[in-house]
């Protein structure tokens, strides 16, 4: 299999709720899944750590895929997140979504486990091998406790269907050091205020959070990119107050109150997360009405 190469702008989605969150809100769904179409955004990720995937049930999460599947309907790619802590319960869900439609998963190293260097390659290669979908991996070691290290990912790029890497670890020689060890792999920034950094270096693009608010923006720093940096910099750092708000509490804590702002009800997020502070809130508002002046 050739590998595809993803570059751009990937949102990872929030997850609408009614107001008492007890049920997905699907009509405010469309909304936001519209809103980022029209945007110029690259692919939507569903079920990630955004979307509140660990908050939401089983069948919950096979809802959301089958309604992202015939809603997006090809406009871009929808990927999903399937990635447990266990692998047997990975593969199992890797190949339940991909047989209800889903054009490429995520993969997030196991949480809680600590698997050893040869047991993530142990994880991903198995579950690589049980589904035909192109694989991301996500690489996110303050929520996980382990870190994949360069060498592993670039071992992981050898399989042909691993073609992405969600990296998150914050640190700039990491993100070298997959670059040069897995060049055929695309490098995407798992975070939003490294966006023009990952790209200074020949990554991909960025899986976003902030472009749930802000699509065109935050696409717009990835294709003046390659014509016209310096303007793709002032972009990313007029940005940067806004991220450092949304980032304030956990994520999503903060983006499900900023919805509001684009004129989506987000409907507030599970326990154990919390309304975010009056403080927070503040935050947000006054970054994001500055960013629009």
């Amino acid at each position: 299999m050739k590998k595809p190469i993803f570059r751009g702008i990937a949102t990872a989605l929030i997850t609408p709720f009614y107001k008492n969150t007890t049920k997905i809100n699907y009509d405010e769904f469309k909304k936001l899944i519209d809103f980022q179409c029209k945007n110029s955004v690259s692919a939507l990720v569903f079920l990630g750590t955004t979307g509140e995937a660990s908050s939401l049930s089983e069948f919950e999460q096979i809802e959301v895929v089958k309604f992202a599947v015939s809603y997006v309907n090809k406009r871009v790619p929808v990927i999903v997140g399937c990635g447990t802590n266990s692998t047997r319960e990975t593969i199992k869900k890797a190949i339940l979504f991909e047989s209800l439609g889903a054009d490429a998963l995520m993969v997030v190293t196991p949480y809680y486990n600590r698997p050893t260097q040869e047991g993530l390659y142990a994880h991903f290669s198995t579950v690589a091998k049980c589904v035909s979908l192109p694989i991301m991996l996500y690489n996110v070691p303050t929520r996980t406790g382990i870190n994949m290290l360069p060498t592993t990912v670039a071992r992981l790029a050898g399989i042909s269907n691993i073609v992405a890497v969600k990296e998150a670890s914050g640190n700039m020689e990491q993100y070298l050091k997959i670059r040069k060890l897995a060049p055929e792999i695309s490098l995407l920034s798992g975070e939003d205020s490294l966006l023009y950094s990952v790209l200074s270096i020949g990554g991909d693009g960025v899986v976003s959070v902030v472009s749930n608010i802000l699509p065109k923006v935050t696409s717009e720093i990835c294709e003046l990119y390659a014509t016209e940096p310096k303007k793709a910099l002032e972009l990313q750092l007029k940005m940067l107050p806004v991220i450092e708000s949304l980032f304030s509490e956990p994520n999503p804590i903060p983006i499900k109150h900023a919805i509001e702002y684009v004129g989506i009800k987000g409907g507030g997020v599970r326990l154990p997360l919390t309304s975010p502070t009056k403080e927070t809130k503040g935050k947000i508002k006054q970054s994001y009405e500055e960013f629009k002046i």
